[in-house]
This record gives structure tokens, sequence and C-alpha cells, in this order.
């Protein structure tokens, strides 16, 4: 057994010790997640389901539907990292108005969906992902998908395309993560404070904060990430989405525990998507959306563009948008979705 190891299992045991703590310490539970999603997603007025879908291992994926008796190919999406389905509040109502069917899943170990113990290696993380998604599509009677995914959900997206490319009619991904490497430089540009309390923090999850913060958790969030109440200030004038996001992070770290064991320092990716891509059929038609204000680096949907020739690869950049895109600019967004999903219906009756 080497050092690495043990220190290892040392930090898996304590940040276990403090998350089995926290809850009690917290102003959380499930009833109250409920509640928050219940609110955020009561102003959607089309009609919709929702409820369990039983996959492996005895695990469940929370899952919200519209429109699902249409013979159109689905719309399935998926969140980023510390998202859940209430995010799309302000993209559902004028998708499902179109017809068009649609899912948007609470992506396994995050939201309402299980929270099962995921592999310490990068690469089991991304498998059990990759297969709740096929084990989601099979207890849905799916033949076929379009799978859009934001930050970590386009990550898992492409996992899965790799996998499974002939379940998907076109691929979308929405500002990704996990396609660059980390960059092989010096870097001098980091602050010494920010290396030691990285260090410091590194055993920890990466929202270990909020959970530690106990009953200020919730004022810490508001604080910390005010833009959301401004990106979504068309809808609600209060604080009901920093609340859905509080009671989706301050429940058991699972998928947060995934996405640390798929990363290195600050947050870049073991096992970067760039180095993989060119395994994805050629036959797969794939869309990159971006925010224009974004810092989220564009250049990989461009450099995947150049890789894939012969391929159908469309750059979609929108104005005045940053990394939440579907918020930001929901209707340029949701007029950008929709225009994918009738080129797909157009393309199936060429067929």
């Amino acid at each position: 057994v080497t050092l690495k190891t043990v220190m290892a299992d040392e930090n898996s045991a304590l940040s276990w010790w403090i998350s089995s703590w926290l809850p009690s310490w917290c102003p959380t539970s499930l009833s109250y997640l409920i509640k928050a999603e219940n609110k955020i997603l009561k102003p959607i007025k089309v009609k919709f389901t929702q409820g369990y879908v039983p996959i492996s291992n005895g695990n469940y994926i929370w899952t919200l539907a519209s429109g699902v008796q249409c013979r159109q190919v689905p719309l399935v999406l998926l969140h980023g990292f510390g998202g859940g389905v209430g995010l799309w509040v302000k993209n559902l109502p004028a998708l499902a108005l179109e017809g068009w069917p649609m899912f948007a899943l609470d992506m396994l170990g995050f939201g309402r969906s299980s929270r099962p113990t995921f592999g310490r290696d990068a690469k089991d993380a991304e498998e059990q992902f990759v297969q709740a998604l096929e084990d989601w599509r099979k207890a849905e009677g799916l033949e076929y998908m379009i799978l859009l995914g934001h930050d970590l959900g386009g990550y898992v997206s492409t996992a899965y395309a790799l996998k499974y490319p002939h379940r998907l009619k076109h691929l979308v991904l929405v500002e990704p993560w996990g396609f660059a490497a980390r960059p092989n430089v010096q870097e001098h540009w980091v602050p010494i404070w920010i290396k030691v309390f990285g260090a410091a923090m590194n055993p920890f999850n990466h929202l270990g904060l909020l959970r530690l913060a106990g009953p200020l958790g919730p004022l810490l969030l508001q604080l910390l990430r005010s833009d959301f109440k401004q990106k979504y200030a068309s809808v609600f004038a209060d604080d009901t989405v920093a609340d859905y996001i509080y009671h989706v992070n301050a429940q058991t770290a699972s998928g947060e525990t995934a996405f640390k064991n798929m990363t290195i320092p600050y947050a870049w990716p073991q096992h970067p998507m760039m180095n993989r891509v060119e395994m994805i059929s050629p036959s797969l038609p794939m869309t990159f959306i971006y925010g224009s204000r974004s810092s989220i680096d564009g250049q990989s949907g461009k450099a995947i563009q150049e890789m894939r020739p012969n391929s159908h690869t469309e750059i979609i950049v929108i104005q005045g948008a940053g990394h939440y895109v579907f918020a930001d600019q929901s209707e340029d967004f949701n007029q950008a979705v929709l225009k994918i999903c009738n080129n797909v219906k157009h393309n199936g009756k060429d067929e």
C-alpha cells in the first residue's frame, strides 16, 4: 500500500465524516428540496409529468417530461455541475409549446436523483454517469434522442456519444466543461495564497464550503451568486432560484464527489474530451452553443470543427450571454434549440 493510497483513504474518511455530520447542521432536507423545486417550477403553465425512473443497482433518475406522446425524436436536457431540472424553467415552456417531446433529468448524484457512491477512479465515475443515462433511456423506451448537455452535462453527453452514438440524432453541447486539457505552463498567474488555499481544500468537495457554513449557507449562496437573481428576474422577484440551488447542493455530496474524482487542481479534467472526440461517429451531427460573454473558451468547438471536416459540426454564439446561456438569453437559446430539433425532424423525413 503506497503512502498516496493511505492519504487518499484518510481524506475520504474525513470527507465522509464531515458529510455525515453536516446534514444536521445545514438547514436542508429532501422535503425542503422538493418544496424549493415545486416553487421554481410553478411558473410553468404547460402540462408536464414528473417522477422517478428506476435504473440499475436500485438507483433512480428524477425526470420531468412533456409532450412524450409525440412521435418525434425527443429532446433530453442534462444540467451542469451543481444544477438540476429547475434551472430550465425559462426554457421548458417555450420548447414544450412547440409540441416537441422533451425530458429534463437530474443526473445521477444530483438533485432528486439517487446519490450513490461513485468510483474514485475518474474513468469509473464517468462510466457511472454514462451507464445511468443509458439505463434511463432503456427504462423510458426511447430509441433515439437529441441529447443536450450544459457544463458537466455536456461532458457526460459527449462520453455517452462515444459509447452509444447510434442512440443519438444530434449532440448539443452548451458551454461544455472538460474538453480542454490543463495548460502545460507554470502557473505564475496564480497568487500563492490561492495555491495554499487550494491545497488545503483539495481533500474536500468543491461545494463543501456551502455545507460547512451551516445555517449561513443560504445567505452565503445569495451573496456569492447574486447573479442568479438577475438571470431569472423576468420570472422571480425573490430568491427562489438561489434557494433551489442551495437545497440541491446542501444534500449529501455524490455527483459532486464524482466530479472531484474526475478533475485535477483548478477543476481541469483528468481525461479531456479533446483527446477522444475524434472517435465520435462522423455521422453524428454536433452543435456547440456558447455565450459571447462567457469565461469558457470556445476554441475547443472550433478545433473540433476542424477535426470533423466532413461532418456536421456547428458553432452558435449567443450574444449577451454568459456561461448560463439558457438563462441569460433564453429566447435566443430556445430558438436555436428549436431550430436544431426541426432540422432533425426534417432530416428524418428525408431518410
